[in-house]
């Protein structure tokens, strides 16, 4: 198939259009608490413009590397072994609210390694499952070995403990291992495996346990463990149709909990209400229509699998995120992509959008 001079035009707005919005969202679900803690409502704003900036430098260069240059070992095991020490490595640092997930030099700058998992975990099964399709029978050479780098990824993220991205990051797997065409009962027998440890972590770990409960009956708890979740839903209902307008919303102002970063989607219902929400999620369908496109045409195995776990990696956490702020999920911390404040997360983002619109470069 010929090269294509340009990358996927529609898809590149998209993003850009994602980005722009996020930043916007971010000013307004932040000012109010940046002039409280910090002396100046821009605090917020400006950190996620400068990660915006680095972040579309990072998608201009890539999205001008050839793709095949990942597809060799000598990139892919010192990807897979630096994600992996740097996981690690979080224990090593102050915690945080009780979690372990931030890797710090002084106070000026932090990064999540876990939002570095997702993209090297697509890379490395792009890379391995390309020449296995064909022996997706063999659990032994296939299956086992793409899925135990995984597992050791997910289970250092649930130690520090962040499930939601272990859960992201057990999606990738399932959802690449089915495009290369593994047989149902493997699936099967990870969900017979899972399931143990998913229940203890649910209903054995008490702040855990507490949202379970909280997302099931939130009333009956709504100032202590349903909070989070009374208030979200309060944003949402009171955003009706039109919502009630940019830098408008009420539940920002110290009532929703954390409404710049895992609940902004809410200040999005609250203040441009159903037809902003629309839009929001629109966006992200057509992210997915245009990224899935790109790996159903590839004619080439490793480009179709890094475009489908790119595309799936942000749809899924976009997934969870708005499915939380819903009250059709339990609470978990998870941004949602381009739109939640958070550098580490919009910087990989990007950077790996960069990655698809190469690949786009051959797709008709």
């Amino acid at each position: 198939m010929a090269k294509r001079v340009g990358v996927d035009k529609w898809l590149f707005g998209v993003v850009l259009l994602l980005v722009l919005v996020g930043l916007v969202m971010v000013f307004s679900a932040s000012a109010v608490m940046a002039k409280e803690r910090y002396g100046s409502p821009y605090t917020f704003v400006l950190k996620q413009s400068l990660w915006a900036l680095l972040g579309m430098v990072a998608l201009t260069v890539l999205m001008r590397v050839d793709y095949r240059r990942y597809n060799n070992p000598k990139i892919v095991f010192p990807a897979m072994a630096i994600t992996t020490l740097l996981l690690i490595g979080v224990f090593a640092m102050r915690d945080s609210h009780n979690t372990h997930r931030w890797i710090r030099f002084g106070g000026f700058f932090t990064f999540q390694p876990s939002e570095i998992a997702k993209p090297v975990l697509v890379l490395f099964l792009a890379w391995f499952l390309q020449t296995r399709i064909h022996a997706m029978d063999d659990w032994k050479k296939t299956i086992l070995p793409a899925s135990a780098p995984a597992l050791l990824f997910i289970a250092l993220v649930l130690l520090e403990p962040d499930l939601g991205t272990a859960v992201v990051l057990a999606g990738v797997l399932a959802m690449m291992l089915y495009l290369a065409g593994a047989q149902t009962r493997y699936f099967a027998m990870g969900a017979v495996c899972a399931s143990p440890v998913l229940y203890f972590l649910l209903f054995h770990v008490a702040w855990r346990r507490a949202r379970m409960m909280a997302f099931l009956h939130p009333e009956t708890d709504p100032k202590g463990a349903g909070f989070h979740v009374m208030q979200s839903l309060i944003a949402v209902g009171t955003g009706g149709i039109r919502g009630l307008g940019l830098m408008e919303g009420r539940q920002k102002l110290f009532y929703l909990p954390e409404p710049h970063t895992d609940f902004i989607f809410a200040n999005v219902c609250e203040e441009l209400g159903l037809l902003g929400a629309i839009l929001i999620v629109g966006l992200f369908v057509a992210l997915g229509y245009r990224g899935l496109r790109a790996a159903i045409r590839s004619t080439n195995p490793f480009a179709r699998f890094l475009a489908f776990g790119i595309t799936s990696a942000v749809l899924m956490q976009a997934f969870f995120n708005i499915s939380v702020v819903l009250a059709l999920l339990p609470t978990k911390g998870i941004p949602l992509p381009f739109i939640s404040s958070g550098g580490t997360s919009l910087f990989v983002t990007l950077a790996s959008m960069g990655v698809l619109l190469n690949i786009t470069r051959e797709i008709d």
